[in-house]
C-alpha cells in the first residue's frame, strides 16, 4: 500500500514535453504517481491568455449580482439539457441541499429530434442559457471552454501514456461532438442554506474523464483518496487549476485510476466563494471499455467503485443523464417524468 498522501502535487504542463514534442519520463512519472495514488493534482503552465482567469472569475461574481428575476431568467427547470440557472440550495448531493447556485452549459447544438426511447441521454445535447442583461458572460465561458478542451485533451494524452497506452488512445471518442460541460458557481456563506448546513457541495465523484477547476483565493475543496480516511485540503494556488479524473477513467482502467472523492465545506458566512469547473467528456453515445494495461499497473488496478446507490456505466451519455437526474430532482420530474417516477 502507499504512503497516504497529505497534499496535491502541482504539475507544470509548460515543461511536460521535450523539443521533439515527446512527454518527458519525469513528467509522466510524476502525472502517473499523482493519478493513480491521488487522483487529484494541480497543473501550472497550461497557457491562456495573461489574466484570463482573474478575468473569468471576476464576470461569473458580476453575474451572481444581477437580480434574481434577471437570474431566474434562465431558470434550468426549463430545460431538457439542464442547462442554466440554478436556483440557491436546489442542486442535491448525497440526498441534501448544497450551498450553492450556478450556471450550467455546454456545447451549444441544436437538439437532437426523434431519440431513440434506450438513449433518453441524447436529449442532453441542445442550446445554452445566457443572460441577455450581461452578454460578456457567453463570451468569457465559453472562451474558457476552448482553453480548457485544449488542456484537457492535453492532459487525457499525457495520462494515456503515462499508463501504457498510445497518445491518442482515447480520441476516437471524443471525435465529432464531445459532450464537455462547464459551470460558474457561486457559493454562499455558511448558514445562508439552512438545510444545507456547511455543505457547499456534498461528497461525489465526477462523471466524465478529466476536471479542470478554477477556483478562487477562499478555498474549502477537499478530497479524500483512494483507502485513506482523512481528507486533504486543495489550497487555492495562484495561476493554477486543480485536476482530477472522472468515473470514466476508472472504469477504463479497472481501478487503476480512480474518480477520487472529493467535496467543498461551505465558506464562513458573509463570505462569497467562485469557481469555474470544467469537464472534458467524451461524446454523449461513446462506450469506454476496458482498457489492456501494462501487467505491473494491471496487478495495481482496485477495481471499480462497487456503490449501489452510484453505478458506474459504460456508455458516457448513461453515466451523466444518471448524475443529473439525481442532482436536479425538480427538473428531472419535468422532462425525465419516466425515469424517475
Amino acid at each position: 500500500m502507499s504512503t497516504p498522501r497529505t497534499s496535491v502535487p502541482i504539475l507544470d504542463l509548460a515543461t511536460a514535453k521535450d523539443e521533439k514534442g515527446q512527454f518527458t519520463p519525469a513528467f509522466l512519472d510524476a502525472l502517473r504517481d499523482a493519478a493513480h495514488n491521488v487522483g487529484f493534482f494541480q497543473v501550472i503552465g497550461y497557457g491562456g491568455r495573461p489574466g484570463q482567469d482573474q478575468e473569468l472569475l471576476n464576470t461569473v461574481a458580476e453575474f451572481f449580482r444581477l437580480p434574481l428575476e434577471d437570474r431566474l431568467a434562465l431558470d434550468n427547470r426549463s430545460s431538457a439539457q439542464f442547462r442554466g440557472y440554478t436556483r440557491l440550495g436546489t442542486e442535491v448531493t448525497q440526498g441534501r441541499a448544497d450551498a450553492r447556485e450556478q450556471i450550467d452549459y455546454g456545447p451549444d447544438r441544436e437538439p437532437l429530434s426523434d431519440v431513440p426511447k434506450d438513449q433518453p441521454y441524447l436529449r442532453l445535447q441542445g442550446h445554452n442559457q445566457w443572460p441577455a442583461a450581461y452578454p460578456e458572460l457567453e463570451k468569457a465561458a465559453m472562451e474558457w471552454a476552448e482553453l480548457m478542451s485544449r488542456v484537457g485533451a492535453e492532459l487525457l494524452a499525457g495520462i494515456s501514456v503515462a499508463i501504457g497506452l498510445p497518445e491518442d488512445y482515447f480520441a476516437e471518442k471524443f471525435s465529432g461532438s464531445p459532450a464537455w460541460m462547464g459551470k460558474l458557481v457561486h457559493y454562499v456563506g455558511s448558514g445562508l442554506v439552512p438545510e444545507a448546513g456547511d455543505q457547499g457541495v456534498g461528497s461525489h465523484a465526477d462523471y466524465g474523464f478529466v476536471t479542470l477547476l478554477l477556483q478562487d483565493s477562499v478555498g474549502g475543496l477537499e478530497v479524500k483518496p483512494y483507502g485513506q480516511d482523512e481528507w486533504i485540503d486543495v489550497p487555492p494556488t495562484p495561476g493554477a487549476l486543480v485536476v482530477n479524473l472522472g468515473e470514466m477513467l476508472e472504469v477504463a482502467t479497472d481501478g487503476y485510476l480512480m474518480a477520487t472523492i472529493h467535496r467543498v465545506t461551505a465558506p464562513p458566512a458573509d463570505v462569497d466563494r467562485y469557481s469555474v469547473p470544467f469537464f472534458w467528456s467524451p461524446r454523449l453515445d461513446a462506450v469506454i471499455d476496458k482498457v489492456e494495461l501494462p501487467a505491473e499497473l494491471a496487478a495495481e488496478a482496485r477495481g471499480v467503485s462497487d456503490d449501489p446507490e452510484n453505478p458506474m456505466l459504460s456508455t458516457y451519455g448513461e453515466n451523466v443523464l444518471k448524475g443529473w437526474l439525481r442532482a436536479h430532482p425538480e427538473t428531472a420530474r419535468l422532462h425525465y417524468p419516466e425515469l424517475v417516477s
